[in-house]
């Protein structure tokens, strides 16, 4: 491998965002709210389109970037997308309204997602996106498992977390939490699992 970071960034720079989410992320900068990088966005409609994903549940709404970056994989999925922050639901949802996305497409919710997800349907989601703090995923982590279909697909944001979760040596919270998740599906039979480098880090991991 002759240049790894020149690689990384001829993959970052390869996709292109779309001018209803570019304007998205623009309000998403200006509440101070992180976003998935455009590559990153561009892969999780890539996932979703060969997912074949109808059904979509995100865990962080932010402003609506990547529940816009979801969306755009067709025209006939449904989003359903949870966050604590209503400042940031309202700035998605004027992002959704300008985007053009029919309320029947996407419904936003509210509250912590460890309660949310505890009374959502088994086994009814073609894909579950969870970026949302690290300290938090082992509240949610059995949940989000438990509403993926079989055949499912469930992704994690941030999986190599500012480039901190491959370095053995660092231990704080946010990545040992990270670490747990990976080796949780890594050695479980039951999942296929992958990590793409893209942005922070992708963890893909297709259910059995």
């Amino acid at each position: 491998m002759i240049d790894k970071i020149s690689s990384w960034k001829y993959s970052e720079d390869l996709a292109s965002e779309p001018a209803h989410i570019a304007k998205a992320r623009r309000s998403a900068e200006e509440l101070g709210v992180e976003s998935v990088t455009v590559a990153t966005g561009n892969q999780l409609a890539t996932l979703a389109a060969i997912a074949g994903a109808k059904s979509i549940v995100e865990v962080g709404t932010g402003a609506g970037v990547s529940s816009l970056w979801l969306l755009s994989a067709s025209d006939d999925s449904t989003l359903t997308t949870i966050d604590e922050e209503p400042e940031y639901q309202n700035v998605a949802r004027d992002n959704f309204k300008a985007a053009g996305i029919l309320p029947s497409r996407i419904r936003v919710i509210t509250g912590r997602a460890s309660s949310v997800l505890g009374n959502m349907a088994e086994a009814a989601y073609d894909l579950v996106f969870l970026d949302l703090d690290p300290n938090d995923l082992a509240a949610v982590l059995g949940q989000a498992v438990s509403i993926a279909k079989p055949g499912g697909v469930i992704v994690l944001a941030h999986a190599l977390w500012r480039d901190r979760v491959p370095n053995p040596a660092l231990r704080e919270d946010e990545t040992d939490a990270i670490r747990k998740v990976i080796d949780h599906f890594a050695t479980d039979e039951g999942y296929l699992t992958t990590m793409s480098m893209v942005g922070d880090g992708l963890l893909v991991v297709a259910k059995k």
